[in-house]
Order: structure tokens, then sequence, then C-alpha cells
């Protein structure tokens, strides 16, 4: 796998969305820990804590955001493992990369790119994370995005991916799906109750666990 360096590249269509992304990046990580009720940040331990296994690793984190799962997971890759965090939003990877500054972490690098078009060999990657960000992805998107995680993951390779579970306080419930709808897509709420399926065309093992808070879960595959 080729080394990789700090790479901000410039997009051709500054769209709301990513302006929004590059706003929401200045408040992301307390809303989220919020939101989760996560002030440790547990829940990223424990998602990493999934991908763990033997030998060195490849590591891929799609839509990093300010980088607070890659960051954790750059501590197991192993002296020779790699990891990457792409996102398309600047603004969250200007957080993530004053994260890996902070820490001096050399093995975790960040690039700007869509996750529905991965700038990667096929099979580059032996495990990618991806949290709590695909159901803010349009549908289109999303299922772009599904593809592509095939595409670059080796055969036998894993996804982890964690999501909030739709909240039972009223007034949570309603931002949740005010935020989905705004900012993701129209199906969200069939996706909701889908939520293995999508991954069973490409994966294999697809599974769905409820973390120990209640408050997110984690699905799973092979490829």
């Amino acid at each position: 796998m080729r080394k990789f360096s700090f790479l901000f590249s410039s997009f051709t269509k500054n769209s709301i969305r990513r302006q929004y992304y590059n706003f929401f990046s200045l408040v992301y990580d307390p809303i989220i820990r919020l939101h989760s009720r996560d002030q440790e940040g547990s829940l990223r331990k424990y998602l990493v804590e999934k991908t763990r296994g033997r030998g060195e690793k490849n590591i891929l984190d799609l839509c990093t955001g300010t980088g607070s799962v890659a960051k954790e997971l750059s501590q197991s890759a192993g002296k020779k493992g790699k990891v990457v965090g792409i996102d398309f939003s600047h603004g969250m990877l200007r957080k993530a990369k004053d994260k890996v500054k902070k820490l001096g972490l050399n093995n975790l690098y960040l690039i700007e790119a869509n996750a529905g078009e991965l700038p990667f060999k096929d099979g580059t990657f032996d495990t990618i994370t991806l949290s709590h960000a695909l159901y803010e992805l349009k549908k289109d998107e999303r299922g772009k995005t599904i593809s592509e995680m095939a595409r670059v993951i080796r055969k036998g390779g894993r996804f982890f991916i964690m999501e909030h579970e739709v909240p039972k306080n009223f007034l949570l419930k309603f931002f949740f799906y005010l935020r989905i709808y705004t900012m993701g897509s129209k199906d969200a709420k069939l996706f909701l109750k889908e939520e293995t399926s999508p991954f069973e065309a490409s994966f294999k093992e697809v599974t769905k666990e409820v973390t120990p808070t209640g408050k997110s879960k984690i699905i799973w595959g092979k490829r």
C-alpha cells in the first residue's frame, strides 16, 4: 500500500451540503457526545475493539469527520498498519488534522474525498469502519458507498458500521429525523427498518448488535 500524506484537494463545486458540514465541524464532537450520552468516548473504543484481529492492518475510516474513530484505530493498527480517514468536508478534516498533530499519530492519514468515489485500488484495505454517517447519505450516494466498500476491501476483510438507534425521547427523535430528512435521504425511515439487507448483496455474515448503552448499534459483515 502506497504511503499517504495529508491531502486537502479542491473540489470544483462547493455544495451547500459540504458547507453545512464545514460549519457543523465546529460543534460536531460535543453534539455527538450529547446525542449518544457518551462523554468518555466508550462507544468509539467499543467499535475499535470489534475491529481487532491478528497481524498488521490497513484500515479505512469512511466519513471520518473530526477523526474521533480514526485516532483510536491508529493506536490499534500495529507498527506497520495504516489508517486512512476520508471525508468530503474540509472543516471536518481540519479538526481531525489537529487531533493527529496533538497526539503525534504517524500512521494516520487524511484524504478529502467522497465516500461513493474512493481513490483506492481494489482490495486495498483489510478493514473498513464508518461511524454515525451512513444514514445521512442520500440514497444514490449510500448505494455507491456500499459498492465502493465492497470494491476496496480485500476478500475476507470486514466492515464495521456504527449508527445511532432511533431515540425514544420525543424531542431527540424529532431532531434525529429532522437531520436525516434534511441532510440525508427521504427513504431513511425504510432504510432504518432494513438495516442489514442493503449490505447482504456484497457481504457475507452481515450482523447487527445493539451497543451496551442501547443508544447505538453496530452492523458488520465479511467480504
